[in-house]
Parts: C-alpha cells; structure tokens; sequence
C-alpha cells in the first residue's frame, strides 16, 4: 500500500542552505501575516488567511540543510465539515543535492485524496512551494499572502 499524501518537489540552482534558510522564512513565502517562531525545534508559529484558514504549527525537526518538519497542532477552514482533518498532520521538507543543483521534496503527511479540503490544499501548496517559495529561493522574492489592513 503507499502512501498517498500531497507532496510535490522542485529543483533549484543553490546551495541546501538557501533553500533551507528559505523554508524556515515562511513569512516570506507563505504569508506574512505569519507569527512566533520559524526555525528551532519546538518553535510554533500561526498562520491565518482572512477567516478562510487558521492553524498552529510546531517544528518537530530541523536539521540544517537537510531538513524540516512541522507537526499540525490547530486547523480550521470555513469552508469545510471535518475540521481535523490537517491536525496530527506532518509538513516535511527533504533538501538533497542532485548533481550541481538541490532538490527540495515536500510533502504534506496525511493530505490524502479522500480528505474535503484536498483540491483546494493540493492547488494551494503547489502554488506555494513551486511558485512562491521557488521564486523565494531563486530570485530571493515569494509571494506570500499579504498583511491584512
């Protein structure tokens, strides 16, 4: 049986340090309305967009230019019935270097086909990782959700 969750993966021309250093800066790639910590084991952080999606994250693994990986603690989208479906969930970020360029594999663990929310996440995070976090890395420029006025 495999594994059926969400991941996708990019491949850039920098190191495993940019593009680790850039997926900790997820202000800079997923929204800046983001807040708390983004870089340590056991920093949390929230997001929200609007009153459409709201969750807490935690950082379960770092290890530099290799890896990163949050733990879903809170999820809620107003857009659908089953409100856990993201919480317990796991968001990694594999960095290997392929030849001269590095690869970035993401996966979001438990974003299965069945899941309400799953076309809506599944064009999200490829709008996220192989457009505004690869702009993030290559040009050093996301588009992340902007602040709210």
């Amino acid at each position: 049986m495999s594994d059926k969750s969400f991941n996708t993966t990019i491949l850039v021309d920098k190191s495993p340090k940019e593009v680790f250093d850039a997926i900790n800066n997820v202000q800079g790639w997923w929204s800046e309305e983001v807040t708390g910590g983004t870089t340590h084991v056991g920093d949390e952080f929230d997001y929200h967009y609007r009153d459409v999606h709201i969750c807490k994250m935690r950082l379960t693994e770092v290890i530099p230019n290799q890896k990163v990986v949050w733990l879903v603690l809170e999820n809620h989208f107003n857009f659908i019935k089953d409100q856990s479906e993201w919480i317990g969930n796991h968001i990694i970020f594999d960095i290997s270097e392929k030849g001269d360029k590095t690869e970035l594999h993401f996966t979001h663990q438990g974003l299965v086909p069945n899941y309400e929310c799953y076309q809506i996440c599944f064009d999200a995070w490829t709008g996220y990782i192989t457009g505004s976090l690869k702009n993030l890395i290559e040009t050093g420029k996301g588009q992340p959700n902007p602040k709210e006025d």
